[in-house]
């Protein structure tokens, strides 16, 4: 028979402290994230992503360092909801201009033209250079801190290349794909006017429509009728 004295027999005692039941970690609310990333976009606005600080955001936003991490794991995962943030109004923007379009391939130029608008409308311009260049350069180091916000630059352009598919304006395209490829052409004659700022619109955009068009299988004939008024003002 076990005695009294023998530690197994003790029914188990916690001596010298109090065991405090851990604190339940709060769920995210979506307005304290709103207020984060809107002063984070506002700091990228005024200093760039390199600049962004987390304690200048927390000030900013008036919210603590428990704040921040109820909502998000790293300044990495914050810059990458202010990219996609900033791109919801870009992605409006296209629309609106897309929604003109009679058919599939207009939509596709209307997306080409609205891309355009970053190297040449001075509001534009001044509004997304910068994030866009630094959103670009993570595009290489940090890709998945960009994915959300490319895709959604990407999605209503994907959207017509399927819609021009199906309906057979479009000849042998993966949609996806061929639109990454369209991103390409635009982007490099966007940061080719950034760097000279001497090119001329209309002939940046015929020679991107044409270039892009003909890659998508569109008929001459359509091509020539969409870019005409391009040639009369050259």
């Amino acid at each position: 028979m076990t005695g009294q004295g023998d530690p197994a027999a003790r029914p188990q005692q916690y001596v010298g402290h109090t065991v405090t039941p851990r604190r339940k970690k709060l769920a995210p609310d979506p307005d304290v994230r709103r207020a984060i990333v809107d002063a984070a976009s506002k700091s990228v606005r005024e200093q760039g992503v390199r600049g962004l600080s987390v304690a200048t955001v927390l000030e900013r936003a008036r919210l603590s360092t428990r704040a921040f991490y109820r909502h998000f794991d790293s300044k990495d995962q914050l810059v990458a909801a202010v990219f996609l943030e900033m791109t919801r109004s870009e992605v409006l923007r296209l629309k609106t201009r897309m929604s003109e379009a009679t058919d599939p391939v207009e939509a596709v130029a209307a997306w080409i033209d609205g891309r355009l608008d970053l190297a040449f409308d001075e509001e534009i311009k001044a509004e997304l250079r910068q994030v866009s260049l630094e959103a670009q350069s993570k595009s290489f180091s940090v890709p998945d801190m960009v994915a959300p916000a490319y895709g959604a630059i990407l999605e209503p352009l994907i959207e017509q290349l399927q819609r021009g598919l199906e309906l057979g304006v479009f000849k042998d395209i993966i949609p996806a794909t061929a639109a990454k490829s369209i991103h390409g052409v635009v982007w490099a004659g966007t940061q080719r006017q950034w760097a000279t700022n001497h090119w001329d619109r209309n002939e940046v955009r015929e020679r991107a429509v044409r270039f892009c068009l003909r890659g998508l299988g569109v008929a001459p004939r359509v091509i020539e009728e969409l870019t005409a008024g391009d040639e009369a003002a050259c």
